[in-house]
């Protein structure tokens, strides 16, 4: 009687956040297991995007910048500020072996474009009625606070 009345008390799961559920992956009767993901929960005041920008105009972009983010077929652009960049990107071209040496590809593009670095933009507040979801495009505009 113990254990089941303890199973029951397990079976009510509390986020840490306020937020949404997606990608639950449960059904009547399934059994959840310690470290098996069953869905995930987006924290609805963490809204924040990446901004990919070329290594020769990061010179431009600071931490604390402005920033205005439009989102592909939104007129209303949404308003931010650069909270970090990236320190460190993977070079595809020269991945690390399993013993840690570098695994040079013997067939290499010559034409090489420039890099793009991960700027982080948080987001100060999303409007009523804009539908926001991980993995959506946006066009992210950096005012410089400095040049």
């Amino acid at each position: 009687m113990a254990l089941a009345e303890l199973n029951l008390a397990r079976t009510t799961v509390h986020a840490p956040v306020d937020g949404y559920v997606t990608n639950l992956l449960l059904r009547p009767g399934d059994y959840a297991e310690v470290g098996a993901s069953k869905m995930a929960v987006v924290d609805a005041h963490s809204y924040w995007v990446y901004g990919y920008f070329e290594e020769t105009r990061l010179r431009h972009v600071a931490v604390g910048d402005r920033a205005q983010v439009t989102l592909l077929g939104h007129a209303q652009a949404l308003s931010g500020r650069v909270e970090s960049i990236a320190r460190a990107i993977t070079d595809r071209d020269n991945p690390v072996a399993a013993d840690l040496t570098a695994n040079v590809n013997p067939v290499f593009n010559w034409v090489r474009l420039a890099s793009r670095i991960p700027v982080r933009i948080r987001l100060d507040a999303v409007p009523e009625g804009i539908h926001l979801a991980a993995g959506m495009t946006c066009t992210v505009v950096i005012e410089p606070s400095h040049s």
